[in-house]
């Protein structure tokens, strides 16, 4: 991972390479060819808290639109639907996640990354994805405190 911004999530800092493109979902899209590598930030993997299960709903080849969903994740934390973060074409799924999830929170920016995805959609640089973080921040920890005191 080249140089990376660093968003503060109270003890936890979360790296932001800036070698690559986000989506407000969540995800990180690297030049690959003439395809983005989509990965889950260490943000979403940070929230997200250990996850051991993934499933894609649709096929290689498929054409997708911005926040279609196209698969699932469960975590020790929640189970939570996954959603396009641009229009395109879904090329490839990273197949040995289906087997073994645990690079996506050991190795999230490198052999975590979950499919490659042909869009030319307009994306996040790093510094607007963390001015996104930073703005919502604030809602984010309420609803995390909300969870916690849930019955």
């Amino acid at each position: 991972m080249t140089e990376a911004l660093v968003f503060s999530m109270g003890k936890y800092q979360a790296p932001i390479p800036v070698d690559r493109l986000y989506a407000p979902n969540h995800v990180w899209l690297k030049p690959d060819g003439d395809t983005y590598r989509v990965g889950f930030t260490a943000y979403s993997v940070r929230l997200l808290n250990d996850v051991y299960f993934l499933e894609w709903d649709i096929e290689p080849g498929t054409s997708v639109r911005e926040r279609q969903e196209i698969g699932q994740i469960e975590s020790s934390k929640a189970v939570a639907s996954l959603y396009a973060p641009a229009d395109g074409v879904i090329v490839e799924f990273n197949q040995s996640l289906l087997d073994d999830p645990t690079p996506i929170n050991t190795s999230g920016y490198d052999a975590g990354w979950l499919y490659r995805l042909k869009t030319e959609a307009e994306l996040l640089t790093p510094q607007q994805y963390v001015r996104m973080l930073e703005d919502r921040w604030e809602d984010t920890q309420r609803m995390l405190k909300g969870q916690i005191n849930e019955p």
